[in-house]
């Protein structure tokens, strides 16, 4: 027992010893540590974002308003005319009940609308037509600054204005990219922004009650 005792108290000695001899310090120097310089960003990364396998590609149409397009579509649904996602969103350019009513297809069925690729083709323009107008100040003001590591321009605004409606868009700009928007499968206005950027979309005219009408 008395063997035992003394053996606890050794360890408790030599424990004790090791403890002091890892004393902190009593400062930390910080000064050589600085975030000048460095892109921060306000917005949490979406994952499936980053890996994007996805890219739509065509030499062909380049950066022209075709090209933004087609591109934008076939994020949007591959580019297939009939499809409905399980949000209920149509069509190529996978459009809601709201924005259809909103130029001037409120009575017509989904399948009419399915069906009907001219149709889809004018709701597309007439809707980018709108958001050209509503953000005129905004692409006026922003295009050519750079928010969140992304250049802002034209193309850019009116992609995430698809995205998430031209309000969302108007808030992220206007914070200074703060104020961001993600639609249900986490998709981000600066994702768009970035993806869809330097097309030229001088093609669409503003118009503040632009209808899709064949």
């Amino acid at each position: 027992m008395i063997k035992q005792v003394i053996g606890l108290s050794t360890l408790v000695v030599i424990g004790s010893i090791f403890l002091l001899s890892f004393t902190p310090e009593e400062h930390s120097d910080f000064s050589s540590y600085s975030t000048a310089g460095l892109d921060l960003y306000y917005i949490a990364p979406n994952f499936t974002e980053i890996e994007d396998y996805d890219t739509f590609i065509s030499p062909e149409l380049g950066k022209s308003y075709v090209g933004f397009k087609e591109a934008l579509a076939f994020k949007e649904s591959r580019g297939d005319y009939g499809v409905v996602n399980q949000f209920g969103y149509l069509g190529k350019y996978q459009f809601g009940k709201s924005t259809l009513a909103l130029i001037g297809l409120r009575h017509m069925s989904r399948n009419e609308f399915l069906n009907d690729p001219e149709l889809q083709e004018k709701a597309f323009y007439a809707y980018l037509s709108r958001n050209k107008w509503v953000l005129r100040r905004d692409i006026k003001w922003f295009v050519g600054r750079t928010m969140n590591g992304v250049e802002v321009t034209e193309s850019g605004i009116l992609a995430a204005a698809h995205l998430g409606g031209p309000n969302a868009v108007k808030r992220y700009l206007r914070s200074g990219g703060v104020n961001g928007f993600a639609d249900a499968f986490g998709t981000t206005v600066r994702y768009y922004m970035k993806r869809f950027g330097g097309y030229d979309t001088s093609f669409v005219e503003p118009n503040r009650k632009a209808k899709a009408v064949l």
